[in-house]
């Protein structure tokens, strides 16, 4: 996998792998595997490292976080509750505006193809956000003067 290169991205990729690596249990494995799915999803992702350790990855803008916990590996799209999730992956952090997340408990798996759906909803949301925001507002047409 060959993550596209931003300032930082290089060191925040060997962050991740660090990361992966010190696991070294189901947790390590499950993230190794939501990494790869989300490069598959989408070849122009970015790898960022924040807020003192946690793996991020954007594309205009943050797309979602890859957190470790004892029980879980959480998975928060900052965008989520404006994505449509026919398949229910969204399982945690439900009563927000925003943020959704998925929570991946030992043994479990995600459906592979509904997940690349959501990371290129994701970035698909964060695009037009992005060309909302240089056009002059999200309708496109400027306020009168």
């Amino acid at each position: 996998m060959t993550a596209k290169r931003a300032p930082n991205s290089a060191t925040a990729s060997k962050n991740i792998t660090k990361r992966i690596q010190e696991l070294g249990d189901w947790r390590g494995e499950t993230l190794a595997w939501v990494r790869q799915v989300i490069h598959d999803a989408d070849p122009e992702i970015q790898e960022e490292w924040k807020w003192m350790g946690t793996p991020v990855w954007s594309h205009d803008g943050g797309v979602c976080t890859g957190e470790s916990y004892k029980q879980v590996v959480k998975l928060t799209f900052f965008r989520g509750a404006s994505l449509q999730d026919p398949r229910r992956l969204f399982n945690s952090s439900l009563e927000g505006n925003t943020r959704r997340a998925i929570d991946i408990r030992e043994g479990e798996k995600l459906n592979e193809a509904a997940f690349k759906k959501l990371i290129r909803a994701a970035v698909a949301a964060n695009s037009a956000a992005t060309r909302a925001s240089t056009s002059g507002g999200r309708s496109g047409r400027r306020s009168p003067t």
